[in-house]
Order: C-alpha cells, then sequence, then structure tokens
C-alpha cells in the first residue's frame, strides 16, 4: 500500500511504552533520533499515564517507525490502537468578551478585551487581527492576547481538538493603569476566544482519503458494498485489464483503520489498494459513548505484538 502526498499536519496517532523501565533512557533516545530523522514524525509524552504519542501521516508510517524502535534500538513495546487526529473549525461570525478582574491582597488583575472570529479560508490557519483604535488597550498587551487566543485554539470548543481555519479581530477592550498586566491579558484573550467560537457554529473536522482498489469483477460487489459501509463515496469505476477494474472512492480515515487486513482475508489476497490524504470535511456528530469524537490519543495499552510484513499491512494491535 502507498500513501501520498502528505498532509501539511500528522493524521493519526498511537500511544507507545517501554515494556520495561529498565528501557526508559534507551526508549528517550530513540525517539529524539527518530524526530531528528523524520520532520513529518510528532512524539510527546503524556504526563499523567507516562504514554508517548505518536503522531504520523498514516498508519505504515507509524509502523515503521515501531519497527524500528523493536529491531534497530531492541526496545519491546506496548503498542495502543491507531487513533485518527480529529481539527475542530467554525462556521458563522461571532463575538465574545473577555474579562478578568482580580484582587489578591494589594495588586490586582484587570483584563478586557473583545473579539471578533470569522471562518478563514479552508488551509490558511490561523489570522490575528488588530484592529484597536484610540488606545483602548496598550500596545504591551496586544501579543497576550494573541498567545492566549492561540492557547484556546490549541484546546478546542468541542472535543478538545486543534482549532485551525480561523481569523481573529481585535476590536476593543479596556485596562487599568495599575492593575493591568500581561497574564491578566493573556487569559482575557482566552476567555474571549472561547466565548466567540461556541457562538460561531464550531464542527469537527476528520481526514478524508483517496482510495484506489484494484481487484477482479468477481469481488466488485463486496467492494462497493462495503465502502459504502464505511461512509465512502464512489468517484469513478474504470477497468485496468479484461480481469481487473479499478474503484476510485473517497473515504474518512475513520473508517479505513485496518482496511488490509480486511479486504486480503475477504478477497483470498486478491485485492491490491492504495491510500493518500485528500482534505479535511466535516465529521458527522457522534452516535453514542462509544464514537471515536472525544479523545484523539490511546488508552492504557496491555501487551499486543506489532504485525510484520508487506507494505499493505498495518499496526494491527488493539486496546483491550
Amino acid at each position: 500500500m502507498s500513501e501520498s502526498p502528505l498532509p501539511p499536519r500528522p493524521i493519526i496517532s498511537v500511544a507507545i511504552i517501554p515494556r520495561s523501565n529498565s528501557d526508559h533512557e534507551k526508549f528517550q533516545r530513540a525517539l529524539q533520533i527518530i524526530a531528528q530523522e523524520d520532520p513529518t514524525i510528532q512524539i510527546k509524552t503524556e504526563f499523567l499515564s507516562g504514554q508517548t504519542i505518536v503522531s504520523g501521516m498514516n498508519e505504515l508510517h507509524l509502523e515503521m517507525r515501531c519497527h524500528r524502535i523493536l529491531d534497530e534500538f531492541k526496545i519491546q513495546l506496548d503498542i495502543g490502537e491507531p487513533r485518527v487526529i480529529y481539527l475542530e473549525t467554525i462556521r458563522r461570525h461571532a463575538e465574545g468578551e473577555g474579562k478578568y478582574i482580580r484582587q489578591t491582597g494589594g495588586s490586582g488583575n484587570y483584563a478586557h478585551c473583545k473579539l471578533r472570529v470569522e471562518p478563514n479560508e479552508p488551509g490558511k490557519g490561523y489570522e490575528f487581527i488588530n484592529n484597536i483604535n484610540n488606545q483602548a488597550i496598550p500596545t504591551q498587551y496586544i501579543t497576550p492576547i494573541d498567545e492566549g487566543v492561540q492557547r484556546a485554539l490549541e484546546q478546542g470548543i468541542l472535543a478538545g481538538h486543534p482549532m485551525v481555519d480561523i481569523k481573529v479581530t481585535l476590536f476593543d477592550g479596556s485596562y487599568h493603569e495599575v492593575d493591568s498586566n500581561q497574564m491578566a491579558f493573556k487569559i482575557a484573550g482566552s476567555m474571549a476566544l472561547k466565548e466567540a467560537a461556541r457562538k460561531a457554529k464550531p464542527i469537527r473536522l476528520e481526514p478524508v482519503m483517496n482510495v484506489e482498489i484494484t481487484i477482479s469483477e468477481e469481488y466488485m460487489g463486496f467492494i462497493i458494498s462495503d465502502l459504502n459501509t464505511r461512509r465512502g463515496r464512489i468517484e469513478e469505476i474504470e477497468r485496468a485489464t479484461d480481469e481487473l477494474q479499478v474503484i476510485k472512492a473517497t473515504v474518512p480515515l475513520a473508517q479505513m483503520l485496518g482496511y488490509g487486513r480486511h479486504i486480503r482475508s475477504n478477497t483470498q489476497g486478491r485485492a491490491n489498494y492504495s491510500m493518500k490524504f485528500a482534505r479535511y470535511e466535516a465529521a458527522p456528530r457522534p452516535d453514542g459513548p462509544g464514537d471515536d469524537y472525544p479523545y484523539v490519543g490511546a488508552k492504557k495499552t496491555t501487551r499486543p505484538k506489532l504485525r510484520s510484513g508487506s507494505a499493505a499491512a498495518s499496526l494491527d494491535v488493539k486496546l483491550k
């Protein structure tokens, strides 16, 4: 299986942890080497669980890095189930106000700002516009407001997913000559962004993949039916040879995890497929507590084994 081109940020993650505590230092060195050699990999460690979350561009991408830790660095791993990385954005204009006023003994804290949010062009990212007039907020507090806004965007509104493609305009506010400070304005900026974003019809975004499947006609019905159950959209069907057809479809990545194993077992290994990132699209609302909406990392791992094999293999490991 081949997967390209790469999206601008990782779209899938997996939790890994060394099986032995004695491997901890060696594990950290291995992660540093991998991060230096592959800038498309993102690595972070969760403070409470001690798990390391490795994020990349596809299941094969993550599997190769895990295999390297196992084979080259000789570190046995517990590996979690791959999880799709969702994003959030907004669909309408809205305004929000942030007021942070606290009195603690002698000096106090005062910050007040008003923001306007609106959807930015897809892929353009975050844009901050300072539209303050008449010195309502001194210059030294503008950057802290921007920083507070960005921190709130990273935390998201719906379920903790980062918010993207949002334009934020600072248009009003006030300050106190004695009690105002940068930290207070950072907090006020975060508060204003959250209030505005909640009013701006926030939605969840999911990565969608372009999928091509080469298959004989006897399995055409099964493949098409199966793609339909995965929220796939058939874009085109073309003949490759007298015996083989190529099905082109777009399918949410969340529905394609473990797909290689699935079609191999249901077509006697006669299907070939490739998958590459297409775009982000609005995701459906979660149907219940089993939906993968709330969390994009992974839960506490047991001791699964990595599947070895061809390029079509994926991280064939599950959490229990």
